[in-house]
């Protein structure tokens, strides 16, 4: 069976049909740019433009950059803050035809790895972080995701957790990997004392580039690239909305 999956970040949506049967993609994936400013019609126009461009009917999974609980969107920090309080499975299914179930970006990344990636068949503790714009997590417990967790949005180091080690930071400071790793080293080793995990995944466009700071983490937890790298969250999002059929 195939479903359409939808991954908004804060700089590309992306979108693919998904076999939600293996985990593969069916199509390639198409990306268009996050409109600014990443106000409810500018995304849900640009949602039906990706539906559009697959000629596509039927449910739609949205991985979506925000705490979203029983279908509504309860924060906003790399999108435009009159997503607060917006009913969006019910807002963007209106406005594009299709039957749309969204979730937490990190939370359908996390799916997606414990499903067909890298943490399949793995009990225990198993924390998820997308590094890309922000940070975002996904905490599971022997498979069951504990959703919203937001753990980017942590205090740490007079900001927060991505203010201080994401990769858009990497960029605007223009940090080396030597610098940036270990800062991202000191963000994983307060994550390790908060929860003491059994295995860090990590996910996002980072996840392609580990072997250029693997070698500055120095944490006693096992961690590990997604293997499902950057389609991680359309494929859990496309996985999310046929278990929410």
């Amino acid at each position: 069976m195939q479903i359409l999956g939808i991954d908004i970040g804060g700089s590309g949506i992306k979108g693919a049909l998904v076999n939600i049967e293996t985990g593969e993609l069916i199509t390639e994936r198409h990306r268009i740019q996050t409109p600014q400013p990443a106000t409810p019609q500018n995304i849900k126009d640009t949602v039906k433009e990706l539906i559009d461009f697959f000629d596509y009917e039927g449910m739609v999974g949205v991985g979506f950059p925000a705490v979203v609980q029983n279908g509504i969107v309860l924060s906003a920090v790399n999108i435009d803050k009159s997503w607060i309080e917006t009913p969006i499975n019910k807002f963007l299914s209106e406005g594009t035809g299709c039957n749309i179930v969204a979730l937490n970006d990190a939370d359908a990344a996390g799916i997606a790895e414990v499903s067909f990636g890298a943490a399949k068949d793995k009990n225990g503790l198993i924390l998820l972080l997308t590094i890309g714009t922000g940070i975002g997590s996904a905490l599971f417990i022997n498979q069951i995701l504990l959703a919203n967790t937001e753990l980017g949005h942590l205090e740490f180091s007079d900001s927060t957790i991505e203010k201080y080690a994401s990769d858009a930071i990497r960029k605007k400071e223009e940090l080396s990997w030597k610098k940036w790793g270990k800062r991202f080293n000191e963000a994983l080793a307060y994550y390790e004392r908060l929860f003491y995990p059994d295995l860090f995944i990590i996910g996002g466009g980072i996840s392609k580039k580990i072997e250029r700071f693997e070698e500055f983490i120095s944490i006693k937890t096992p961690f590990a690239p997604a293997e499902l790298l950057n389609n991680a969250g359309l494929i859990g999002a496309a996985i999310f909305a046929y278990q929410n059929k």
